[in-house]
């Protein structure tokens, strides 16, 4: 089963987030910092786990609609496709309002506080 869930990660996951980014980017390091040790265990990040994609290889993501050209950039995924992004981080406070945003305008999502 877990051989399944690992070429089929899409038929799991009906969103998820994309994170696209590369190495020695600045901004990247400080969303590593800031976001990721808790976005996992939020509920935006259950709703859309999150996935690590190399710049280099973001070409070839079947994913991604279009190129890719600041780091990091978020691309949110619905069913194998693109349907969002956010480019750059905004910093902590923005970030969580604009994924929020992405996520209620382009998903079932729905904030668990209100």
């Amino acid at each position: 089963f877990l051989v399944i869930l690992s070429i089929f990660p899409t038929l799991v996951t009906a969103v998820e987030l994309l994170m696209v980014r590369e190495d020695n980017c600045p901004w990247c390091m400080v969303w590593d910092d800031e976001i990721a040790p808790i976005y996992s265990k939020t509920p935006e990040g259950k709703f859309a786990p999150l996935v690590y994609v190399e710049l280099s290889q973001s070409i070839e993501d079947i994913r991604i609609l279009e190129s890719v050209i600041y780091t990091p950039t978020f691309i949110l995924v619905k069913n194998g496709a693109e349907i969002a992004r956010l480019e750059g981080y905004p910093g902590e406070d923005f970030f969580w309002t604009l994924l929020e945003e992405m996520l209620i305008e382009n998903t079932d999502y729905k904030d668990p506080t209100k």
